[in-house]
């Protein structure tokens, strides 16, 4: 359906070398959109591209976003090659654990300056190329990548993590307010417990509890997440801003 069309548009996701952000990544690319990709690590940005590559055409560019500098870097790189971007999502991100007694600043610092202060220093940098790419009928579009654990009180000692995604949440209804008369959409998606490396341990260890907490018994699959990036980026989420969208089979709204 053309309704979901992505075909000539072109998308960046942030982190997506893995996890979530590898599962909308191909999403998109399945859709039909050109997809650049970004990560800390070059090694792990070629071996995603390869994997990615069978689904279409895919750029991998190595970035350290936890710092402004390399934020804008990004961006001046995508628009080396492309005069448009359609399509923002704002995945990469950090968490930590630890005890109340012993959660030290760091925590604070690394996961605030990845998960909060970066998709902000991306939305600014990419404006131009948003901008370009927006109408009225079709407006270009960002996902920001938050979490349950920003809409209810998460079980583990997640201190600085959780209050960022709170505060993505929170930013992405201002951003939504502030770039809609641009024709920008502004919208979250709120994972749950999905299969990637940031929860592997949980998983591993109450994997089947998890699942059984949720609604639909189940941990999401990859397929779920790239619904949801597909459907925010085209046609058929071009009404839609301003919104923070779980995906976790019910968890974070019922449990």
């Amino acid at each position: 359906m053309d309704l979901f069309d992505l075909s000539g548009k072109v998308a960046v996701v942030t982190g997506g070398t893995r996890g979530i952000g590898l599962m909308m990544a191909r999403g998109l690319l399945q859709a039909g959109a050109r997809v650049f990709i970004s990560s800390r690590k070059p090694e792990a940005c070629a071996e995603a591209a390869k994997e990615l590559a069978e689904f279409g055409d895919v750029t991998a560019v190595p970035a350290d976003l936890s710092s402004e500098e390399e934020c804008v870097r990004l961006a001046r790189e995508v628009g080396d090659t492309e005069r448009e971007v359609h399509v923002l999502v704002n995945n990469a991100g950090a968490t930590w654990g630890a005890p109340l007694e012993e959660f030290p600043a760091a925590a604070w610092d690394k996961v605030l300056d990845l998960n909060l202060k970066a998709p902000f220093y991306l939305t600014r940098a990419f404006l131009p190329l948003l901008e370009a790419a927006a109408s009225a009928e079709d407006p270009a579009r960002v996902i920001n990548v938050g979490s349950i654990d920003g809409l209810h009180v998460p079980p583990l000692p997640t201190y600085s993590y959780s209050a960022s995604k709170a505060g993505l949440h929170h930013l992405t209804r201002v951003l939504a307010r502030e770039l809609g008369p641009r024709a920008i959409t502004v919208n979250a998606v709120a994972p749950g417990p999905f299969p990637s490396k940031m929860m592997a341990a949980t998983l591993d260890a109450f994997g089947s509890e998890i699942a059984a907490m949720a609604p639909l018994r189940r941990i999401g699959h990859p397929d779920d997440m790239a619904g949801v990036a597909v459907y925010l980026a085209s046609r058929a989420g071009a009404y839609v801003t301003g919104a923070v969208i779980p995906v976790d089979g019910g968890i974070g709204t019922t449990v």
